[in-house]
């Protein structure tokens, strides 16, 4: 059909376009996107096998659907896709506030132009991507915002009556007819509001004011929640759960690979940035770890959860990190240091919320000891178990580099912001490091084994082999007994 041409009523009905609800036009192309076998939700990782399918049966049954999950885990994004599942375009009575179907009208307006124009009824063509609506949902939203409510000032303007329903100004929900329409955060609306919708999700009209006027919608409703907000802020009265079709239930990613899929495909990093930093492999994994540690730490609210933005930010700001090393040292390239992890703080900082232990560590602390634990997690994949026992003149792949740093009296600094080939020089110097990773690593690139030596100080340091003392300008790192017997 050449939408260009059809410009009228009449024309439409001769080029034999057939109307259909919302909800038809998303399981019809669902249906045929599956049929394809094309990817539904595009860009949405770890999702595959649990949320999609159960969307995707939401989507067939025509259910209103309620995302339920923790914060950062796309409930929005999911939203936002089902755009993609809506004809591209549809046809919409001209000057129609509530997006009329010129072959099925609702409201007064659309009717009596109609009854007036008939067949030349002016139609235009509304594109998918503005057939989107999306209000978050706070204490001060009222029924007027959501459904509408009587204008005076119409009323003035055109000498109605108050008793005339051309006085009426809509609210979001009539103006998003024929649309997909987001509630976020829904325990957050005000239980009077939550009942305003009872009609709308089950009938699928709304009535305003006084008014006998009832104008049956055609949305298809999504909203979103915070499991935690139905006992701290809120909750979703019964009624409305009662009547939401589907309720689903979302994740965070259950693995590092899923992780760092999304945390590349969300990072929003500057080319040149990327030309200049390299990342290895190794640092990608912990950064994700980190996120998987605080998930897990007893210091951070569970409950709350901890967003998969907290990786993304992650990742932008120890690129800056390097970066902003680099460009003070004068190199034109350099990879991320596992000392720079320490710029990332603030990335977890602002993203976790505290209980009361983790209170008195304080976040900097919390954060900074997540950076530990996920080396800690990550070491025995790609080097030997350290044990925490071992008998007596049992010897260990770590002997000898513990014994170097026994024989440094003032123990050894790694400062944030030496240059590479300072770096280099400094890490090289600890040569039991480059046996063991000969022995364990034979197939790291020169570049990333630096990172890798680093790494190994900080798991030594994990496992109680090691001290390691953070101060303002870098790390120093000593034997945990030469001090002692130094001193006697």
């Amino acid at each position: 059909m050449n939408i260009e041409k059809i410009t009228t009523l009449g024309e439409l009905k001769k080029a034999g376009y057939q109307s259909k609800s919302i909800k038809d036009e998303l399981r019809d192309n669902l249906i045929r996107k599956i049929k394809n076998k094309e990817t539904t939700f595009e860009g949405v990782h770890g999702y595959e096998n649990t949320v999609v399918p159960e969307l995707e049966r939401a989507i067939l049954s025509r259910h209103n659907i309620n995302l339920l999950g923790l914060r950062g885990q796309a409930k929005t994004r999911l939203a936002r896709l089902m755009l993609n599942l809506l004809d591209e375009y549809i046809p919409v009575v001209e000057g129609s506030e509530i997006n009329d179907d010129p072959l099925h009208p609702i409201s007064r307006f659309a009717k009596e132009l109609i009854k007036e124009k008939g067949d030349d009824t002016p139609i235009f063509w509304l594109h998918r991507s503005e057939r989107f609506a999306e209000k978050l949902a706070t204490p001060d939203v009222t029924v007027a915002d959501l459904i509408g409510d009587v204008d005076p000032i119409k009323a003035a303007n055109l000498k109605l009556s108050y008793a005339d329903d051309r006085v009426i100004h809509y609210g979001m929900i009539p103006r998003a007819n024929r649309s997909i329409f987001v509630i976020n955060e829904l325990p957050d609306l005000q239980a009077r509001i939550q009942v305003a919708l009872f009609n709308i999700l089950q009938e699928g009209d709304i009535q305003i004011r006084g008014f006998k006027l009832r104008l049956p919608l055609d949305i298809q409703f999504l909203f979103t929640a915070n499991p935690e907000d139905y006992t701290n802020r809120g909750s979703i009265v019964t009624p409305l759960k009662d009547r939401i079709g589907s309720q689903i239930l979302t994740h965070y990613p259950s693995d590092i690979e899923t992780a760092r899929l999304i945390t590349e495909q969300e990072a929003r990093l500057v080319e040149g940035q990327k030309d200049m930093v390299e990342v290895p492999d190794l640092a990608r994994d912990l950064l994700e770890q980190i996120v998987f540690e605080a998930r897990d730490s007893d210091f951070i609210d569970a409950k709350s959860g901890v967003s998969a933005r907290m990786s993304i930010t992650a990742l932008e700001n120890l690129l800056s990190t390097a970066e902003r090393r680099a460009l003070k040292a004068g190199d034109d390239k350099t990879m991320v240091r596992l000392s720079d992890f320490v710029g990332i703080i603030p990335s977890i900082t602002g993203k976790v919320e505290l209980v009361y232990e983790g209170e008195q560590e304080g976040a900097a602390v919390v954060a900074y000891n997540l950076i530990g634990e996920a080396v800690k997690s990550l070491f025995e994949e790609f080097f030997p178990k350290i044990e925490k026992l071992k008998k007596e003149d049992a010897e260990t792949d770590y002997d000898d580099i513990i014994s170097w740093f026994f024989n440094q009296k003032d123990g050894f600094e790694l400062l944030d912001d030496l240059t590479d080939k300072e770096y280099k020089a400094v890490l090289d110097s600890i040569s039991p490091l480059d046996e063991l990773l000969t022995k364990h690593q034979p197939n790291l690139s020169k570049a990333e084994s630096y990172f890798v030596k680093e790494f190994v100080l900080w798991a030594l340091v994990e496992f109680k082999q090691l001290n390691k003392f953070r101060f303002s300008e870098g790390t120093h790192f000593k034997d945990p007994y030469g001090s002692f017997i130094s001193g006697i």
